[in-house]
């Protein structure tokens, strides 16, 4: 027979019993003596029911059906089949599938099969084969050229919000057993916001620029922004000015594939580096500069529009040189993982 982890605990239950005791006599004496280790509530009225009823063994009885371990070779090849056929099923489903009880369906998972049931990962849009393949080729032009990527320059626009709230984690804290869980209410992110452009390469910031509220960014407001973009750089990049060394990098969003941006871009002998379709993960902006910058402000509430634009503009200031470098790294190694996965998202895969 087996025992129960609350054998002591019955056997005093049914001595109380027999002493004459009340059921919320016996609850309160065994509260007393057993504290934080005391059986369930539920479990106590339960086992006072049975012992009232005549029961007289104290541990557990003899149970029908699968046996309490089942982990060999066979049981492992019969989870490896039900994931075969869906894998999305539940240990308890593979367990009543299997007649192998949950927890030997854990280790099996975890320690034979080595997996772990993880949330779908969310991605800009279920890539076609020809922009996987788009997306292979882009990289391996990337890589190939990399020694200019020192002279690469890279811009996108983003939406900062008056109130961004905090994320789950972020919110996370330390507290004690006794101390109650921080409660915080819903909120969504405010209607108040501004876009933000910013153009970055190696070496730092160059430009950021916001869009005033209410202006369509057409391919007319996207030349003028580009005209700006051009004298920061002949003020802060005077080097790269001198000779048109410089290489833009953009994402493909409608104003800068416009005819008119091309041909202004055409005229200015400027030039441009390939961006995938749908690939914000090989964008330097997407997942290093915007990310920080958003990380910071989320969780703060701005009063107007100029206060925003300060807190923003401080946080960008603060971002050092090196950090910088490292995003440009990173991009060589997202090119790398890219490739290797044949063209698929790469974030949160594990090459």
């Amino acid at each position: 027979m087996a025992s129960s982890k609350y054998f002591e605990q019955r056997v005093v239950v049914k001595f109380l019993q027999k002493s004459g005791k009340s059921r919320g006599e016996a609850l309160k004496e065994l509260e007393r003596v057993y504290g934080d280790h005391v059986m369930a509530k539920s479990t106590f009225y339960e086992w006072w029911s049975m012992v009232a009823g005549g029961r007289e063994a104290c541990t557990d009885a003899e149970r029908s059906g699968r046996p309490a371990t089942a982990h060999n070779a066979l049981s492992v090849q019969k989870v490896e089949s039900e994931l075969r056929d869906d894998r999305r099923k539940s240990v308890r489903e593979i367990a009543e599938n299997t007649g192998i009880n949950r927890e030997t369906v854990r280790t099996i998972l975890h320690k034979d099969l080595n997996m772990t049931k993880v949330c779908a990962k969310l991605v800009p849009k279920n890539l076609t084969p020809d922009q996987k393949e788009t997306r292979v080729r882009v990289c391996q032009d990337w890589l190939e050229n990399w020694d200019k990527f020192d002279r690469v320059i890279t811009g996108d626009e983003s939406w900062i919000f008056g109130y961004d709230p905090e994320t789950k984690r972020q919110s996370m804290e330390w507290k004690r057993p006794d101390e109650p869980r921080t409660k915080k209410a819903r909120m969504s992110k405010s209607k108040a916001k501004l876009l933000l452009i910013t153009f970055f390469d190696i070496r730092g910031l160059i430009m950021k620029h916001w869009v005033p509220t209410g202006q369509t960014i057409n391919a007319a407001y996207m030349v003028e922004v580009l005209k700006k973009l051009r004298r920061k750089i002949a003020e802060k990049r005077p080097e790269l000015w001198r000779d048109n060394s410089w290489i833009l990098h953009h994402d493909n969003c409608p104003p800068f594939r416009a005819l008119l941006t091309r041909a202004f871009l055409a005229k200015t002998n400027t030039t441009v580096l390939e961006h995938a379709a749908y690939s914000p993960d090989l964008a330097p902006n997407d997942f290093f500069l915007y990310p920080k910058l958003k990380e910071v402000l989320k969780g703060a509430h701005f009063a107007d529009d100029e206060v925003m634009k300060q807190a923003c503009e401080a946080v960008l200031k603060e971002i050092p040189e090196d950090a910088f470098q490292e995003c440009f790294q990173a991009w060589k190694r997202r090119m790398v993982k890219c490739v290797r996965a044949q063209g698929e998202y790469i974030e949160g895969c594990h090459m």
